[in-house]
């Protein structure tokens, strides 16, 4: 009888984007490259193209968490990254749900407004979400115009955001990585402050000039998620995955895909599934109760 093996498992809680290049299918193909595998549910169902978002359609709140339960209980996911959540409803009914599996890691990627300026939540689901999801987590994603909608300071400078990346870890004992991309000059600038750092870590890569970024917070955050499921620390997962945002965007640069700003080349160099043993698996499960105990889920 052939050996049985488990693989890296990553649940992408997000909004579908029709054009293919953020959302839930930014999640599902960065997820793929960096062999780990995809689940989804999804929350709305968009209307957009690469020059931007023009309807938002919510799924039934309890739609969005059965498909939630229906993989947590069957796929057993190590990692739940939560993207583009529209309504209040849907949030309570997210949070309500992932409560019931705290041994997973849960990685929230704030997503409030499209590169194209739309909006994509509503405000009152932008005080539930720091209420009822950020206590789960164990790191949240915002960049700088979020982090401006979370706590109400602008982040205009790399001093801003040194100085008021603590207020973004007040509704709970979690990680934050602040990503700067919005700042001017040659390079991009993260943040990541630990639950138990007073000193955020610096992480700098190269600016790439493209037009096509559609959808790099989506896929910087699925990339984070899946090197964390497969067993990385939270600072390396954010080292690999900033190095592998940088080469798709370099990757994708000269392709064009629609007439606005085209998606990343995720597939440029893709990984085959990675395969775990019985013995890695608990190992796996070891670090994934480390990481478990950073978040306000412990």
């Amino acid at each position: 009888m052939n050996d049985v093996f488990s693989c890296p498992t990553v649940l992408s809680v997000a909004g579908s984007d029709s054009s293919g290049g953020a959302g839930v299918q930014a999640d599902v193909k960065t997820i793929s490259a960096l062999g780990a595998y995809a689940a989804t549910a999804i929350t709305a169902i968009t209307v957009q193209d690469t020059r931007g978002v023009q309807a938002v359609h919510a799924v039934p709140s309890e739609v969005v968490a059965g498909q939630i339960r229906a993989v947590m209980d069957d796929l057993c996911p190590q990692v739940v990254k939560i993207g583009m959540v529209n309504d209040a409803g849907t949030v309570c009914a997210i949070a309500s749900v992932l409560k019931h599996y705290p041994q997973a890691t849960i990685i929230c990627d704030p997503v409030m407004i499209s590169t194209s300026g739309h909006r994509l939540i509503a405000e009152e689901a932008v005080e539930m979400v720091k209420a009822e999801l950020f206590p789960l987590c164990s790191l949240i994603t915002p960049n700088l115009r979020e982090a401006e909608a979370l706590v109400g300071k602008p982040f205009d400078t790399l001093d801003d955001m040194k100085a008021q990346i603590s207020l973004l870890r007040q509704w709970g004992n979690y990680a934050v990585l602040l990503k700067g991309g919005h700042l001017d000059g040659d390079d991009m600038t993260d943040l990541l402050l630990m639950p138990d750092a007073d000193e955020p870590l610096l992480f700098q890569s190269e600016k790439v000039d493209s037009p096509n970024t559609h959808g790099t917070g989506c896929t910087l955050s699925s990339a984070i998620a899946s090197l964390v499921a497969q067993g990385h620390s939270l600072p390396e997962a954010i080292r690999q995955a900033k190095l592998y945002v940088t080469e798709a965007i370099r990757q994708g640069a000269d392709v064009r895909v629609g007439h606005g700003h085209g998606p990343l080349n995720h597939f440029f160099s893709p990984l085959p599934l990675k395969k775990f043993s019985l013995m890695e698996e608990k190992n796996l499960a070891g670090t994934h109760d480390k990481h478990e105990a950073t978040s306000g889920q412990g």
